[in-house]
């Protein structure tokens, strides 16, 4: 099964080695039919802290590496 693999933006880097991503996605009112965003955090891992706020990275799905973090820093800011 492939791993997911979303994109978002870095709202906190102030952990070590750890960054808080932002990933927003549009969804459809069932009823009205208007889209709608929704948003989520995610804490990913930052191995050399590389990212910085206002960033936009990729983040991926892997193994558990704390009690809230299940992702890791894929693309490095662009």
């Amino acid at each position: 099964m492939p791993k997911r693999i979303m994109k978002g933006v870095v709202v906190s880097d102030k952990m070590d080695k750890s960054v808080v991503v932002n990933v927003e996605r549009r969804t459809q009112h069932p009823l009205y039919k208007k889209f709608i965003r929704r948003s989520k955090k995610y804490v990913a891992h930052d191995e050399n802290n590389a990212c910085k706020e206002g960033d936009v990275v990729q983040i991926q799905e892997c193994r558990p590496i704390s009690k809230r973090k299940n992702w890791e820093i894929l693309a490095t800011p662009e």
